[in-house]
């Protein structure tokens, strides 16, 4: 492949496809498997991802940006309604649109819901994918293919595993196919546009949603205050970093008996960052209350979630 600026081969296709779907169904997964690497941070707890992370598949004859958006629901609070915002504005910049059905759970009123707001996105291609096949049996499979069908007109339909990566690099053949022409985006090499202190941001908010209540993850939102090599050590960088939850009762939730489950979530995440950044790592990891701070303009803008 030619590096970024060179003459492209003849052929050579790039451009932008985006991953679509109910909350939860692996398309935060489906999206490291095919970049090769974990760019997106991923959980059993339903609405995980709250950006629009894009991860970079190189191949000799094209580069595909793939765009990993929250799971579109119904919103409840002012962040749902921006989340939601970000996932309708994503799919009129997009070549290519990957909506995602599990294998392992029935089409419902979510699933027929998001087919409806594609209908309407005339003018770019759609390709159905139903995740999750390692967790079902093939003829399980088959009758999801069958049922998703049925959503709606699609231009290719496909099963695909991300957990165990099979028929993945299918995917990224048939999401290829609809890119236009045109040169490389970004340089060869490049994995991620997001910032390093977003991603260490996601990976604490990873390590913390590991143990707590399934209604809690919706309340944690995590800020880097500070990141940089500390001066006398070219080996170490100190990562300052505040988690938010809405009420005292979560922060002492996420603290734990005696600290014990702060500890723990900053234990795990200090080995994501150092596996992210190849160096070891101090972090410095402080909670703070942020009173129902998902209904919140002031305090929305101030942890990220702009208009």
């Amino acid at each position: 492949m030619t590096s970024l600026g060179e003459t492209t081969a003849k052929g050579y296709r790039s451009g932008f496809a985006c991953f679509i779907g109910r909350p939860n169904v692996g398309k935060s997964t489906l999206m490291n498997a095919l970049v090769g690497t974990k760019v997106a941070i991923t959980s059993s707890r339903p609405q995980t991802t709250r950006r629009a992370i894009r991860g970079i598949v190189h191949r000799p004859d094209a580069q595909l940006i793939v765009v990993d958006t929250p799971g579109l629901h119904k919103p409840r609070t002012l962040l749902g309604e921006r989340l939601d915002s970000l996932v309708r504005s994503t799919l009129t910049e997009v070549d290519v649109i990957g909506f995602c059905v599990p294998a392992d759970q029935a089409v419902g009123p979510g699933d027929r819901f998001i087919a409806r707001e594609l209908a309407n996105v005339a003018r770019t291609p759609v390709v159905a994918i139903v995740t999750k096949t390692d967790l079902v049996p093939p003829e399980r499979v088959a009758e999801q293919l069958t049922a998703v069908s049925a959503l709606g007109e699609f231009a290719d339909i496909v099963p695909c595993s991300g957990r165990d990566g099979f028929q993945v690099g299918l995917v990224g053949d048939l999401l290829i196919r609809h890119l236009p022409e045109g040169m490389p985006l970004y340089p060869e090499g490049d994995l991620t546009d997001e910032p390093e202190q977003v991603l260490v941001a996601e990976l604490i908010r990873e390590a913390a949603l590991e143990g707590v209540r399934d209604e809690l993850p919706h309340s944690i939102a995590v800020v880097v205050d500070d990141m940089a090599p500390r001066e006398d050590r070219e080996d170490l960088i100190d990562v300052y970093a505040h988690l938010f939850v809405e009420r005292p009762s979560q922060k002492a939730i996420v603290i734990g008996t005696k600290g014990a489950r702060l500890r723990d979530v900053g234990s795990r995440a200090r080995r994501q960052i150092e596996a992210l950044l190849g160096t070891k790592v101090y972090l410095d990891l402080r909670i703070k209350v942020a009173k129902d701070w998902q209904r919140d303009p002031k305090q929305l803008r101030r942890l990220g979630f702009y208009d």
